[in-house]
């Protein structure tokens, strides 16, 4: 079989060997192991890439909490405002209950 490597099934496993990751078409496939190819970059592209694939659950965890603390943020409004309607009609309740005693104790 002379197909070349790919990323998911490299001619080899040494980062040193492999191919950067990169985007120009001219370039060989990613991955491969070719004469022509020079492993200067190829260390440095792995730790980039492993640097980003580490930052993206870093990203992922930031934007879970922050979606976290909108909610409690909404639903401690909500509770505050919930809070103020039962306060408010217990005021009115009495005040009612004032004023009824209040017209009791002049009509007596």
């Amino acid at each position: 079989m002379n197909a070349r490597g790919t990323i998911d099934h490299p001619l080899t496993h040494d980062p040193k060997k492999q191919a950067p990751m990169t985007s120009s078409p001219s370039e060989p496939p990613q991955g491969s192991t070719t004469t022509s190819f020079n492993t200067k970059g190829a260390h440095e592209a792995r730790q980039n890439r492993t640097r980003e694939m580490q930052l993206i659950p870093e990203a992922l965890a930031r934007a879970h909490m922050d979606e976290r603390l909108r909610d409690a943020a909404a639903s401690r409004q909500a509770a505050h405002v919930l809070m103020a309607r039962r306060m408010q009609r217990r005021a009115e309740r009495v005040s009612l209950r004032a004023r009824r005693a209040l017209a009791m104790a002049v009509m007596q």
